[in-house]
């Protein structure tokens, strides 16, 4: 999600409810990855406020405080959906490369289990992209890999994202997609199989270099407001 759900967008479902639905299960077991914020005690609790038991099997893995902590690869194993938050991509990687965290999710995936997340964490499946975990926008070239080229976030929902990924990705930076605020990219193993949106009028972008120019492709998303197609179709 390049910004939205439940840290973003609280009173808005959709995205969050297609994730769920992707489980093909009823009440999913649903683990929350918080690194990126530091673990933050509040983000946490809005996830238990977000994810009620009447909705899903939630849990979270600390990694900051690891005392009485899940052990790592199976608890993350054992989940239908591991959903991680935003925050800092940088300090979040090294985490978890520290604690096999990244093996364990690579692990996840390959397994079938549902990977998915906002900002931070829809940036950290890509090889590269550009982030503001130094203070500034700058790019990442060592994202965990498992899709293929780079990725941009809130691409409309912050004045200098557009123009920082167009310039890394004609100044070098692999061609990837751009996602605004609101928009999920639904990818089935690593191919990209739907676009999907919380707000109408959102979009996802292809943006490439030709020429040493980037060139941006807009790609459609399907709203799931009223009206909308079943998500799990």
């Amino acid at each position: 999600m390049g910004g939205g759900g439940f840290t973003m967008e609280p009173e808005n479902t959709l995205l969050d409810d297609y994730v769920l639905s992707l489980s093909g299960q009823e009440r999913p077991r649903v683990c929350f990855v918080p690194t990126a914020s530091g673990d933050s005690d509040a983000t946490v609790v809005r996830f238990y406020e977000a994810f009620p038991v009447t909705r899903a099997l939630p849990s979270h893995l600390p990694l900051m405080r690891r005392q009485r902590a899940p052990e790592v690869r199976a608890h993350l194993l054992a989940q239908d959906v591991i959903y991680v938050g935003g925050g800092s991509t940088v300090n979040m990687l090294a985490m978890w490369r520290a604690h096999g965290v990244d093996s364990a999710l690579r692990e996840a995936w390959e397994n079938g289990v549902v990977l998915c997340g906002v900002s931070a964490g829809s940036l950290c499946w890509y090889e590269a992209g550009v982030t503001d975990s130094y203070g500034r926008l700058a790019p990442l070239r060592d994202g965990l890999g498992l899709l293929a080229g780079s990725h941009c976030p809130h691409y409309d929902g912050e004045p200098d994202r557009r123009p920082a990924y167009q310039g890394l990705v004609a100044g070098g930076l692999p061609a990837g997609i751009a996602a605004d605020d609101g928009v999920g990219l639904h990818y089935v193993g690593s191919s990209l199989e739907r676009i999907v949106s919380s707000r109408e009028g959102a979009a996802a972008y292809r943006v490439s270099a030709v020429g040493g120019e980037a060139v941006e492709e807009r790609l459609e998303a399907g709203f799931l407001g009223a009206g909308s197609p079943d998500p799990a179709a």
